[in-house]
């Protein structure tokens, strides 16, 4: 068993691999863009009391292993992460002032699952996809 985190009286282990993908699978851009996705998806997960516990940098599929407390929806986690972070990129790095109005930057749903006692060799697969 790994290390478990606090919510006062309670102690959470809850970890789970999420995998989620652009919309039209646009490489070109999501290359350019993969450097800044782990500190933004960092910074998002902390409002949230989350944290990211594994990732790799691939030009198209987001993998993550995320710790998420067991107050919060995983659906209510990934959602908001998804959301935020695609404003967050449209407007710095995709020299947008607006939202973006009619397009959506993530492909609808994400695949998730819990680790349980498999966690070394999810955390193996996200280090190494392919």
């Amino acid at each position: 068993m790994g290390e478990q985190a606090s919510l006062n009286p309670t102690k959470w282990e809850c970890k789970y691999p999420v995998v989620f993908i652009p919309k039209c699978r646009r490489k070109v851009l999501y290359k350019e863009l993969r450097r800044y996705r782990g500190e933004v998806f960092r910074r998002l997960a902390g409002q949230k009391e989350s944290r990211i516990e594994e990732g790799h940098r691939m030009p198209d599929p987001v993998h993550r292993m995320m710790a998420i407390p067991p107050k919060y929806a995983v659906s209510q986690v990934i959602g908001y992460i998804k959301g935020k972070s695609a404003i967050h990129l449209a407007r710095v790095y995709g020299e947008r002032k607006r939202n973006f109005v009619g397009q959506h930057f993530w492909a609808r749903g994400y695949f998730v699952f819990t680790v349980g006692r498999d966690e070394a060799v999810v955390r193996e697969y996200i280090r190494n996809p392919e």
